[in-house]
Order: structure tokens, then sequence, then C-alpha cells
């Protein structure tokens, strides 16, 4: 069971008490971006096999969102940390890249456009 501590509360939470809320670090494109950027905010995810940064929800605690860093092949939970800061701390992104290195992961990256993905 996948196991994760809310950076708000401090609250080691299981999954059934959290709610998962996708991929972290979108950049979103609204009103004024082009059919290609919005489609690709819709509907273009990373999906990896490796290091991944996602966003939960506390659900049944203090209900604040919050992302973690996990490896989605092993479930081994990097650490938390609030939805509020832009990036993680440079020492989880070391941590992370340490993880991923050999698969082609780089922290931050942006997800591949449509025809690249192919």
């Amino acid at each position: 069971m996948l196991t994760l501590t809310c950076p708000h509360c401090g609250v080691q939470a299981d999954e059934t008490e959290l709610s998962p809320g996708g991929e972290a670090h979108l950049k979103r494109h609204g009103p004024g971006s082009s059919e290609e950027e919005f489609e690709g905010y819709l509907f273009q995810r990373q999906n990896p096999k490796g290091p991944h940064y996602e966003r939960w929800r506390h659900s049944y605690g203090c209900g604040r969102w919050f992302l973690a860093a996990r490896d989605t092949a092993t479930n081994r939970v990097f650490g938390t940390y609030p939805a509020s800061l832009a990036a993680p701390s440079d020492g989880l992104r070391s941590l992370i890249s340490t993880a991923g290195a050999g698969r082609g992961f780089e922290p931050g990256a942006p997800s591949p456009a449509p025809e690249a993905a192919q």
C-alpha cells in the first residue's frame, strides 16, 4: 500500500485517505493559447516508468493539495512538498535524478510532443 506524508499536517496517510490529482508541474494553457498547446495540456502526459512528480490531496485529513515524488515502477516515495512551491527542493531533485539515472528521466522535463510520442 502506498503511504505518503502530508507536508501540511505531518500525517502519514495511506492511499485510502488520499485522492490522486495526476501529473504535477504542468504548464496550463488557457484562452490565449493555440489549439495544439491546449490539446497538449489536456491530453499529453509523461506517464513514465520510474521517477515521477504527482499531485495528491489529503482528502480525509487536512484537505490540502501537495506534491509527491515517487517511482511508478517500485512505489518508492522520495518525498512530498507543498503544492504552493514551484519546484521541489534541490535535495529532492538530486535524489530523484540519481534514482532515474540511465532511464532518461529529467525532473521537470515537458511532456513529449504528440508526434514525438509515437
